[in-house]
């Protein structure tokens, strides 16, 4: 496919599409995207009326998935033969603008970007146990190596006693979690403010294991499982490789950072059929994300808590179409593409 610049709007529509297959905390979809017609630019925003409050108060989680839409974003410019300008947290006044994404010289797309365009779209969450064959120790180096390129370090936890601790830190935040009405609301998307259509909801299908007897406890989002209980669980090959993705500071450059490292984390992954399993819980509750900060990760900021291996089955989520998401201007005085398709 090639770029016509006397048609930027069905770049721009391509350029959505392959963002919005980017993961998001329960499958929220956080994210706007502008088209400048005139500039040839394409815009990632925040859309902040999609923040969980509860889950995630200060936004952070919201701007990794979005940083996760970006890097896909660059992906899709590199794919089609350009070199991406990117510029971060442009307009200081605005934080919901988190990136802005122009067209560069002529650069002919490498076999590894169109390997990780072509699994964009094949690109899922895993919830429950993963195939017992491991993931080989080069695929883990080379993971290791993508995450560093994008300011992130990714730490494999395999030590005994510090997945005992992690173990230990996602169970009793989960547990906090279901015991709060308004959490299993945010969670479910069935009720109360966070209420979300099914088009935005992961669906049960997706869930086939009770998520509270895995050693790492999953989301509950069916808001039908029992509570989480104190017994160790011990690792097993079907846990797979337990990783935490930090950066050197907290800032919302550093989360815009860690989306893209993350996703560029999970897109290279997936070229070699590993999907990652999520479990954030612990960062979402300050006190638990400074504890394992001090006894885990150091002087780095933990931004994600994953496990990765080979699926014992595959379920995609719903996603947003490019039209519900792409905007002729940017948010507040935006006139949707629903519009701009009919033109």
């Amino acid at each position: 496919m090639s770029v016509s610049y006397e048609s930027p709007s069905h770049a721009a529509f391509h350029l959505a599409r392959a963002a919005a297959f980017a993961p998001s905390l329960h499958n929220i979809q956080p994210w706007l995207f502008v088209a400048d017609d005139e500039s040839f630019g394409f815009e990632v925003h925040a859309d902040a009326g999609r923040r969980l409050p509860l889950t995630d108060p200060g936004g952070r989680e919201m701007v990794i998935s979005c940083g996760a839409a970006l890097f896909n974003t660059r992906v899709a410019v590199r794919h089609l033969g350009f070199r991406p300008t990117v510029s971060l947290l442009p307009n200081p006044g605005n934080p919901a603008f988190l990136a802005r994404v122009g067209w560069g010289a002529f650069l002919a797309a490498t076999p590894e970007v169109m390997l990780m365009e072509h699994v964009m779209a094949h690109r899922h969450t895993h919830r429950g146990q993963f195939e017992t064959d491991p993931v080989p120790p080069s695929l883990i180096d080379g993971l290791r190596d993508h995450a560093m390129a994008e300011g992130a370090l990714l730490h494999i936890v395999d030590h005994p006693e510090q997945l005992r601790l992690l173990a230990e830190t996602v169970r009793v935040a989960e547990a906090v979690h279901r015991a709060d009405a308004g959490h299993v609301a945010e969670v479910t998307g069935y009720s109360g403010p966070a209420r979300r259509s099914w088009l935005e909801r992961v669906p049960a299908e997706a869930c086939r294991r009770r998520p509270v007897r895995e050693l790492l406890a999953g989301r509950d989002y069916t808001g039908l499982a029992e509570g989480c209980d104190s017994r160790p669980r011990r690792w097993s090959p079907r846990t797979g490789t337990v990783a935490v993705l930090t950066t050197a500071h907290d800032t919302r450059l550093d989360w815009l950072r860690a989306g893209q490292a993350l996703q560029r984390v999970l897109l290279y992954a997936a070229a070699h059929r590993v999907m990652a399993a999520f479990h954030t819980q612990p960062l979402e509750l300050p006190e638990l994300r400074v504890e394992l900060q001090a006894r885990l990760t150091g002087d780095h900021f933990p931004q994600m808590i994953l496990r990765l291996g080979h699926p014992t089955h595959t379920w995609t989520t719903p996603r947003r179409p490019p039209a519900a998401v792409l905007l002729r201007s940017r948010p507040g005085r935006a006139v949707t593409t629903a519009a701009l398709a009919g033109r």
